[in-house]
């Protein structure tokens, strides 16, 4: 078996708030996942909201703010040089707010005011690297260090792979993505891919990888927020898929919430089940359902999973 790469293999870990609520399956089968590859997380002591999109369209600088308070206290009071952050709203704000650290005098001022407040050190653009659950997994171990590690292969599971419209947007606050071969793309991202099908799954041509969800409408519009799914989960059926591989706890949660609403508003009847791309890898590397937080997804697989032999 590969040895586990030195880059990644012990980050300071950002769950966010959601995967203290309702993506705790996500919060789960992350930590499974890191423990069976070697991968060790030590979450952020103190954390706090990163302002999610609430604090931001209000008052953007105090977002900045509170993703930097995350930033620096892993840098500056454990040591950390990466914050892996696997919800996609934290990862887009924490990745924010690096930005504009570096790009914005304003920001920067705003900053350092509430940081001294606080009573804390004022985070420095640059001290920390930002990155998602894929990237930890795609560089801690790679697909070929995945692959050794699998147990229960995923073969015969058609996967549409969605990544939710924060993962890659906007470009310019991801200047490690659309760099060349190995790195990730904005226009067609490929991660997940890569990792779901070195655990043995079946990728299907997906066309709406990054399509938008309307998570952020779910209250003010909720039939705008379940057409939206619903164009994302007939695309998935369309391209084949068994299930729909997601990596985002806002994401997952309106899939399987707008999943259910669709039939009892619109009469739109999917078949199609929903899974945490970590859960999928987890019941791979042979860690068992229950751990993998498979019980409290809504979407219910089980019975999908036995016939598998995954479950």
């Amino acid at each position: 078996m590969n040895e586990t790469p030195k880059k990644y293999g012990r980050v300071a870990y950002y769950p966010g708030c959601a995967l203290e609520g309702s993506g705790h399956a996500y919060n789960c089968s992350t930590q499974e996942v890191g423990k069976v590859l070697g991968l060790e997380l030590v979450e952020v002591d103190n954390w706090n909201c990163c302002g999610a999109m609430e604090v931001k369209n209000v008052d953007p600088k105090l977002q900045t703010y509170l993703s930097s308070r995350v930033m620096s206290i892993a840098a500056n009071e454990m040591g950390f040089d990466t914050v892996m952050a696997p919800c996609n709203g934290c990862y887009h704000n924490l990745k924010k707010a690096e930005y504009d650290l570096e790009h914005d005098p304003e920001t920067v001022a705003v900053v350092e005011r509430i940081s001294s407040k606080a009573g804390h050190e004022t985070y420095k653009s640059g001290q920390v690297e930002t990155i998602h659950a894929l990237d930890w997994i795609k560089e801690g171990i790679g697909e070929e260090g995945l692959k050794a590690r699998v147990k229960n292969s995923l073969k015969g599971i058609r996967v549409a792979n969605y990544y939710g419209c924060m993962y890659t947007r906007p470009r310019h606050i991801f200047p490690e993505k659309d760099q060349g071969p190995g790195s990730e793309s904005t226009l067609q991202p490929h991660f997940m891919d890569d990792l779901l099908a070195a655990a043995g799954a079946e990728n299907v041509d997906f066309p709406l990888k990054t399509a938008c969800c309307g998570g952020a409408h779910t209250l003010s519009d909720s039939d705008m927020s379940t057409k939206l799914v619903m164009n994302i989960l007939r695309a998935a059926e369309a391209s084949g898929a068994d299930v729909v591989a997601t990596e985002c706890p806002t994401c997952h949660s309106g899939l399987e919430m707008h999943q259910v609403r669709g039939e009892k508003r619109f009469g739109f009847k999917s078949k199609v089940k929903i899974l945490y791309f970590t859960q999928l890898l987890g019941l791979a590397l042979g860690v068992k359902p229950k751990p993998l937080g498979v019980h409290e997804n809504i979407s219910d697989s089980m019975d999908f999973l036995k016939s598998k032999g995954l479950a």
